[in-house]
């Protein structure tokens, strides 16, 4: 998956793209929408980010070149503006979501993904499963082979972001953004505490793991 990042703020952008680059997706930066049209004009984007306030050409009139050249990929708006008129302008201009600063980066990236499940027509999963693990969205049940596995709510939540990234590092910053949403101070050792509540129990009563620690960076879930 490739995404446009349009920001002209350096710490957001950077902020922005390091979180999609962790996720695993290609990602292409403009700080100011006349190189915003430019990156178009050559390149296929899944999805574009775009800040409304920019340099040279705002968002809003980046939108609407877009839309006028008949494109139809999947636009999320980022404004400080959070009035209903201010959203009302975004999406009339052709935005598909709107999303107010400052925001978790964990709600970005789900909102992102599901605007490019919308466009490809792919239905979100029920059951999320990664080797003898699975997790059922709706039910809230969690198997581990044949075996329930009964979680609390913040585990359920590490859980569900672990398998949703299988095999990848999921990051303390990103655990605290989805389980706690910015509610604890980074320093905290929740994450560790959470973390290890949990491992013990998908692991208990099995001899290999299936969550592992990477040092100074968050958890990875893999097929044991």
């Amino acid at each position: 998956m490739r995404i446009l990042v349009v920001e002209d703020d350096e710490k957001i952008a950077s902020f922005i793209v390091n979180g999609f680059k962790q996720s695993g997706f290609a990602v292409d930066t403009a700080a100011n929408g006349e190189d915003a049209l430019s990156l178009c004009a050559v390149a296929t984007y899944d999805a574009i980010v775009l800040d409304i306030m920019l340099p040279k050409l705002d968002g809003l009139s980046v939108i609407r070149r877009v839309r006028h050249n008949k494109s139809i990929v999947p636009v999320l708006l980022l404004s400080a503006m959070a009035s209903v008129d201010n959203k009302v302008a975004g999406l009339q201009a052709g935005a598909d979501d709107y999303l107010t600063k400052p925001f978790a980066f964990s709600e970005l990236l789900a909102r992102v993904q599901a605007l490019i499940r919308r466009a490809s027509h792919v239905a979100e999963p029920t059951t999320l499963v990664v080797g003898e693990l699975s997790l059922n969205l709706v039910t809230r049940e969690v198997n581990r082979g044949s075996h329930r596995i009964d979680l609390q709510s913040r585990e359920f939540a590490l859980l569900e972001l672990l398998m949703r990234h299988p095999a990848r590092p999921v990051t303390k910053t990103m655990i605290l953004e989805h389980v706690w949403d910015y509610s604890f101070d980074p320093q905290t050792n929740v994450v560790d505490v959470l973390a290890h509540r949990l491992r013990s129990k998908l692991e208990k009563g099995f001899s290999s793991k299936v969550m592992h620690t990477i040092r100074g960076v968050g958890y990875v879930l893999k097929n044991p």
